[in-house]
């Protein structure tokens, strides 16, 4: 089974270095980069939880209690979810924007409303926790000239942790949207 969310076209690699945006339908959502080993590794770390779990709700339910294992199966659900969801996280740029995908809220900017798109050196959270080091960062400058509040991509997060030079390659390409689109608004 083809689980598109989980990686990048095959054509954005495959692509030559002078073709920004290599994609055939620029209508479909798509996250210009591969999910980072961090990322994957927490999903797939849920998912062993949610096996046990589950296997947990057959071994009760073969024991005759049935509320205990319609319990265990809606929590390996919640679970199997939010490795799901966890995986979707990201930016994600199509012909009509540009959507950061948060783990419990999604954000869409039209290319009208978007100012610039850049990277900058500035300090950025460490995996998503509370502790912030000095990164790279980009950031979306809307029409009002305002900065939104979370980077789209930082060198420390899941994604891009000790891969600089995807970092770069996924910054430059949602830079190259967003120079393209930002011109036909």
């Amino acid at each position: 089974m083809p689980l598109p969310f989980l990686t990048a076209d095959r054509a954005f690699d495959e692509a030559a270095d002078d073709v920004a945006l290599p994609y055939d339908d620029r209508d479909t959502w798509r996250r210009p980069y591969r999910p980072g080993p961090w990322r994957v590794a927490a999903a797939a770390l849920l998912l062993l939880l949610a096996s046990y779990v589950l296997f947990a709700a057959v071994i009760i339910a073969v024991a005759g209690e049935t509320p205990g294992a319609m319990a265990c199966g809606a929590g390996a659900s919640l679970v199997i979810a939010a490795a799901v969801r966890m995986l979707r996280v990201g930016t994600w740029v199509s012909a009509r924007g540009l959507r950061q995908v948060g783990f419990l809220r999604t954000r869409t900017v039209a290319w009208a409303r978007v100012a610039a798109v850049r990277t900058t050196q500035q300090p950025v959270r460490w995996l998503g926790l509370p502790r912030t080091v000095q990164g790279q960062a980009l950031v979306l400058v809307v029409q009002d000239g305002e900065a939104l509040a979370a980077p789209l991509l930082t060198d420390r997060n899941a994604d891009f942790l000790s891969r600089s030079e995807a970092f770069e390659r996924a910054a430059d390409a949602v830079e190259a949207w967003a120079d393209e689109y930002r011109a036909a608004a």
